[in-house]
């Protein structure tokens, strides 16, 4: 069952580097999150948004919240990803889906290749719950950034 609005957010840990997991267990019902799933690192679309976020870098530190970007990368792709772009939260590899599975943002099938995340956009609450929840099926739809900053500073 995908994550709902209103409902606990489904558990994640996932790697951020080869051998170097990243619990949000640690995170959720303590902290605001934003957690970001996008289909496929240096790809143009993926890299404007995770450089977006790191650009205004400031402004969501000022909300108070963390920020983890997922894709079906490999661990070694996506620390290369953060490392090049100096992308100053978290990327987390869901290589096996699992996690994009429990989000319900896995496309079946995107341009001829099986098991990618949907671009999709999800705000917990510091006390663990869904407040926000923005999911395509078009790759090339960018994540409502307004929209996002809007449901963390209203959580």
């Amino acid at each position: 069952m995908p994550a709902r609005k209103g409902e606990p957010a489904p558990p994640i840990a996932l790697p951020d580097a080869p051998g170097h997991m990243v619990d949000l267990g640690e995170v959720f019902g303590k902290r605001k999150a934003v957690i970001l799933f996008f289909p496929l690192a240096f790809s143009p679309v993926c890299t404007e948004e995770m450089c977006t976020f790191r650009d205004n870098w400031g402004k969501w530190e000022e909300l108070g919240c963390d920020i983890y970007g997922i894709s079906v990368d490999s661990p070694f792709v996506t620390a290369k990803f953060r490392e090049l772009e100096g992308i100053p939260f978290p990327v987390l590899s869901d290589f096996n889906k699992t996690v994009s599975r429990a989000y319900g943002c896995l496309h079946r099938e995107l341009f001829g290749m099986k098991g990618f995340s949907k671009r999709a956009a999800f705000v917990v609450d510091a006390s663990g719950d869904v407040v926000y929840r923005w999911v395509t099926n078009d790759p090339k739809n960018q994540v409502k950034f307004e929209a996002i900053r809007r449901a963390v500073k209203n959580c």
